[in-house]
């Protein structure tokens, strides 16, 4: 069994490197639920102005954030005080992270660690860059402490079925494994090349990589004594065509892609992966990974199947926006597009409309921050993005 690894940080955290670590417990006052979630927005606040301090101190800050400020004449440091401040900034544009040179966003604080970068999705064309020093390895050990050891034993091999090459998951998924002293096994997979095959209408190639990848899975699945797996709800789905996930030894399986909906989540729960810890997630390069609302098998409700993600704040924050007035959040229950503002000390992006939309969740006891349910794609890009793996 491997050592877990050790990621450099501060010996006394700040408020960038911290997350809530107050009791979890059910309450039912009122009172009590309403000062947890302004607590919330109170530790949000003050991780807003550290990270602004970060990102726009000369001795600390990142080249771009630093050239932002001095061509518009302003010191953010002075004039954003919380996160409703972070409007000054307007809205994160998608074209910056497209292209060179990177180095633009590594923070002077952290100039001469060994940097990672990392491109988001799977389609073609100049993909958005981000650069990582420890953000990926905090971002999972934070997710790890949510996962239940029952289904993700400490020590326990794991498999990870999906995206490789340069996104950001794949060393991620290895660290959540190295993290809670297993070894990590993967799969090559290139899903640019299966979104190409898809575009081409090359649809007999499509299922012959599909089935490549997943017999490279098998053998591996057969070879070594693993106990967790990483993998996309498709490929969950042909894997399960060929095995029982049960029978080979599998004890809990983390799933995250763009198809991960209720209709899916009710199909792994009762048919494809029955009795084995299932953990649907929601993340991305920008963002890191956010949390689910925890399953309750005794839910008889029609709607129990249905996800809610909780961002994993205050290190990112998501809002459910008008997709028409995006500086207009739309009421809970109601649909939006998200809206995600990263806040780390390697990563400062404020107010980046993706891609996704979903109704305004409320916040809960375990997270007392906002939510998405029903995420999926907007509806206008429903027709014109291609889903590939995911």
């Amino acid at each position: 069994m491997t050592e877990p690894v050790n990621v450099d940080v501060p010996s006394s955290p700040s408020l960038l490197d911290q997350t809530d670590r107050s009791d979890r417990s059910d309450r039912s006052d009122p009172s009590d639920f309403s000062e947890k979630v302004a607590a919330a927005r109170a530790r949000l606040d003050a991780h807003v102005r550290e990270t602004v301090a970060w990102h726009f101190d000369p001795q600390t800050g990142s080249p771009f954030w630093l050239e932002w400020a001095a061509s518009r004449g302003i010191d953010p440091r002075r004039e954003v005080h919380g996160y409703a401040d972070l409007e000054l900034f307007g809205h994160f544009e998608d074209s910056w992270l497209r292209g060179g040179p990177v180095r633009r966003w590594i923070p002077r604080g952290l100039a001469g660690r060994p940097a990672y970068v990392f491109e988001t999705g799977g389609s073609t064309g100049v993909p958005k860059s981000r650069v990582n020093i420890e953000d990926f390895q905090i971002d999972y050990e934070r997710f790890s402490d949510e996962l239940p050891d029952a289904g993700f034993p400490h020590g326990a091999d794991w498999l990870m079925l999906g995206p490789t090459g340069p996104r950001r998951l794949r060393l991620a998924v290895e660290h959540l494994a190295q993290h809670r002293g297993g070894i990590c096994f993967h799969v090559d997979l290139d899903p640019r090349w299966v979104n190409k095959l898809i575009k081409l209408g090359r649809f007999r190639e499509l299922e012959e990589y599909k089935a490549h990848v997943i017999e490279q899975g098998l053998t591996v699945l057969r070879a070594h004594e693993i106990r967790c797996l990483f993998t996309t709800p498709k490929l969950l789905a042909a894997l399960c065509e060929k095995v029982s996930l049960v029978k080979l030894g599998i004890r809990g399986i983390f799933c995250g892609g763009t198809e991960m909906d209720a209709q899916f989540h009710r199909f792994a729960r009762e048919e494809l992966v029955p009795g084995i810890e299932f953990v649907p997630t929601y993340g991305n390069t920008l963002m890191g990974l956010a949390c689910p609302k925890p399953f309750d098998p005794a839910d008889e409700s029609a709607d129990r199947f249905a996800i809610t993600y909780y961002p994993p704040a205050p290190r990112a924050v998501f809002e459910l926006v008008d997709p028409k007035n995006p500086e207009r959040p739309v009421e809970y229950g109601q649909t939006g597009r998200v809206m995600l503002t990263t806040l780390t000390r390697d990563f400062f992006m404020p107010r980046f409309l993706e891609r996704d939309e979903g109704e305004r969740a409320e916040p809960t006891e375990r997270y007392p921050w906002d939510g998405v349910t029903g995420l999926r794609l907007l509806a206008e890009l429903q027709d014109s993005v291609v889903v590939g793996v995911y």
